[in-house]
């Protein structure tokens, strides 16, 4: 009689309730000139915003954006910010064969991650050599597992973040893509499925998270509208809901059949507007929808 009685209530109950257990953050990518220029100020506008969490994408000689990791924290905090996730790209380099281990340097990346406090330590890149090379690709996905070992110790989750190739590019007659979700241990790597950057390749993200349902930790969450074709792309992102792509739909599955629990909007062209401006925008629009 509950199940039946539950299926008759508005799903906008279920959303709030919902909305709980979801975190939304911002991709600081999306303000990289500002970031650049001024990050303490640019934090301060991101803050007043209203967002509650952003996410890295700038760490260099063991710095955020050019503090340590105690600094960077000491400058969220101040402003009620939180960091749950970032972006450092791990190569092949980053692991030691002779050693059978992780260089240093990948090292000190999952111990500052740690500092900050983050949940997922996110790569968003594969090395060009490695996405052709079925024997790279195998060590590769070897390295990924055990990059989840080395977080799980601190409590966190390797990540990995796609961008358009891993659609075009083919392993056998599978996507690059389905490569790496099937050959990475769920309970060690999360996957943050980025909506807008697989668009142009032909991916589509609801038809990803219903053949790999609970494999989606995290989302970034764009927008695309169609632009003259540039760099092989012919999209570019923009506002949430002013684009083409179904937005409300694939966050909704990602909450509900994705195992999404952290939504990461970027936003990485602007049409003329504040890159600031965009993002607050968006995360009204987000909170509209229950987020």
């Amino acid at each position: 009689m509950a199940v039946a009685g539950a299926a008759l209530l508005p799903d906008s109950l279920f959303a709030a309730t919902d909305s709980k257990l979801k975190r939304v953050g911002v991709q600081l990518y999306s303000v990289r000139d500002a970031m650049k220029a001024d990050p303490q100020g640019t934090l301060k506008k991101i803050a007043d915003a209203g967002y509650a969490h952003v996410e890295h994408a700038n760490y260099i000689d063991r710095k955020f954006y050019g503090y340590t990791a105690k600094e960077f924290k000491k400058i969220l905090a101040d402003l009620d910010l939180k960091m749950p996730s970032g972006h450092t790209v791990m190569t092949p380099q980053h692991w030691d064969a002779a050693k059978n281990d992780f260089t240093d340097a990948w090292k000190y990346t999952v111990e500052d991650a740690a500092t900050m406090g983050q949940k997922f330590v996110i790569s968003p890149w594969l090395d060009e050599k490695v996405r052709t090379d079925t024997d790279a690709l195998k060590r590769t996905m070897e390295q990924f597992n055990k990059c989840g070992e080395l977080c799980k110790q601190s409590s966190m989750m390797f990540g990995y973040h796609n961008h358009n190739f891993e659609i075009s590019t083919k392993v056998g007659d599978i996507t690059l893509y389905d490569y790496i979700i099937q050959n990475t241990d769920p309970a060690l790597v999360a996957q943050q499925i980025d909506i807008g950057n697989m668009y142009t390749t032909g991916g589509r993200a609801l038809e990803f998270i219903n053949k790999y349902p609970g494999r989606f930790q995290s989302m970034h969450v764009k927008d695309e509208i169609k632009v003259p074709p540039h760099g092989g792309d012919d999209t570019e992102s923009t506002i949430l809901g002013a684009g083409i792509l179904p937005v409300r739909d694939i966050v909704k599955a990602g909450a509900k059949k994705g195992g999404t629990s952290l939504f990461i909007i970027e936003q990485e062209a602007y049409q003329g507007k504040d890159p600031i401006d965009c993002v607050k925008i968006d995360l009204q629009i987000m909170k509209k929808w229950g987020y």
